[in-house]
């Protein structure tokens, strides 16, 4: 294995059964990670076992490779507590206040249902910190299996669920509630199908729920936050006043108005800046956004006297940003969002229940929060890689983009970069034009396969 190339952007993701997820390869990732995880907070074995709070999403590998982490944390010397299928953000709530040194998720979040993954949490909460990904990479490059043990059997803990629900319920205003609200849940038949439907109606809400019948092959399959279409649809012929999307893990919320129109992640950002603002809860007078964000969400911040801490793409940047700096609000446009006055990570039905709470206060239809600016029109192009050779090493791709911004100096943008988490090539072109952004985007793309010598397919 080449250094650098298990952990993406969000923890090891792959095919269930090969590779990085292959029995005895999850049994080694999780005896190294549970003992870096162990020596970074300097806990001693002494005869006891520490606990490790474990959750999974709805897919249908889930419990195999739930089967593989047990083995390899019980030759680490740890106990898994199972909290059974629950949004990732449960885990990281419930973990530190359950006594677990760390936690763990086996979930693909918004990836089909083919495809799962693993990712890390620590003491705290938050993701394992990329230097220990790396230690833990390290390690496995030099020991690839783990030393055999008896596995010992996880405690099953899936009634402590129960206090994620009743943290989620009181993170809505007690001032306010749901009564007379007409709301589609979409659950992407993963992780939030047995929380987020009785979490609203337990606010009130008349609750209509599509995307929660899991069947371990369904998840995200048309349908939760990257498929907003069904969503949309059942909001008009409902007549609802708002639709909630989640993805797999619940870990992100896209919302849409009272028209089956979308809020992606930057307009919640935007509405709930502006809400915090006037609350005087916005910490720092800043909010942590990435690369990725729409010009147009930057200058409502500026209007409202917001500065933008820019951060690279991935919740877990906007994270480190919001701790560095002491913020209490960053994200992503794709709907992570992180109110760390609450939470350490992004928690979809957390961003969807604080969404609610400002329409509510605002009086005004869920549309309303959906004008707050205007998008810079954007172009997203994807392409499906074989391999992912540095752009900046590729002279013909690296002239493309530096020609295509700077026809676009001053009034938009370029911006290339592969998936983290799947074999893409994303291209995003922002400006005032969308005939001139789809123009620059495909001359980039095409420009890259002749590069690369290839024909991938082309997404979105």
């Amino acid at each position: 294995m080449i250094e650098g190339l298990l952990f993406g952007t969000d923890g090891v993701r792959g095919i269930p059964g090969k590779g990085a997820l292959a029995p005895e390869a999850v049994r080694a990732l999780a005896y190294h990670a549970a003992k870096v995880l162990l020596e970074r907070q300097n806990i001693k074995l002494n005869g006891h076992a520490p606990m490790i709070a474990v959750g999974r999403d709805t897919r249908g590998s889930g419990p195999a490779l739930l089967k593989s982490l047990v083995s390899g944390f019980s030759a680490a010397g740890v106990r898994v507590l199972d909290l059974g299928v629950i949004p990732t953000p449960g885990v990281s709530y419930l973990g530190p206040r359950l006594g677990c040194f760390a936690g763990a998720v086996i979930s693909a979040s918004h990836n089909p249902a083919e495809y799962n993954g693993i990712k890390f949490f620590d003491g705290a909460g938050f993701k394992m910190a990329p230097d220990l990904e790396l230690d833990v990479e390290r390690r496995i490059n030099r020991q690839r299996q783990a030393p055999p043990a008896l596995p010992k059997p996880p405690f099953a803990a899936t009634d402590r669920a129960s206090i994620y629900r009743d943290f989620l319920k009181s993170a809505f205003p007690s001032t306010l509630d749901l009564t007379g609200t007409r709301i589609v849940v979409d659950c992407a038949n993963g992780a939030a199908s047995a929380f987020a439907p009785a979490l609203l109606e337990g606010l009130g809400a008349t609750v209509f729920v599509i995307g929660a019948k899991p069947n371990g092959r369904n998840i995200n399959d048309g349908c939760g936050a990257t498929h907003t279409e069904a969503l949309s649809r059942e909001v008009r012929r409902r007549k609802a006043d708002a639709g909630l999307a989640l993805d797999g893990d619940a870990d992100r919320a896209i919302v849409v108005d009272e028209r089956g129109r979308q809020l992606d992640g930057d307009a919640l950002i935007a509405a709930a800046a502006a809400r915090l603002l006037r609350r005087g809860a916005l910490k720092g007078g800043k909010v942590a956004v990435t690369v990725m964000s729409n010009f147009g969400l930057l200058s409502y911040l500026r209007g409202l006297g917001v500065s933008a801490v820019t951060t690279p793409v991935g919740d877990r940047h906007v994270t480190d940003a919001i701790e560095k700096e002491g913020l209490s609000l960053g994200g992503e446009n794709s709907g992570h969002v992180v109110f760390r006055d609450f939470a350490p990570t992004g928690d979809g039905m957390l961003t969807g229940l604080q969404t609610l709470a400002a329409w509510r206060e605002s009086r005004r239809p869920m549309s309303a929060l959906g004008r707050l600016y205007k998008p810079t029109p954007q172009t997203l192009t994807a392409l499906r890689v074989r391999s992912k050779p540095a752009i900046s090493l590729m002279d013909e791709t690296s002239a493309a983009i530096a020609a295509a911004s700077k026809k676009l100096a001053g009034r938009g943008r370029v911006f290339v970069r592969y998936s983290g988490t799947e074999p893409v090539l994303r291209v995003l072109v922002e400006g005032p034009s969308v005939a001139e952004n789809r123009k620059l985007a495909a001359g980039i793309a095409k420009v890259y396969q002749a590069e690369t010598g290839t024909e991938q397919e082309k997404r979105g």
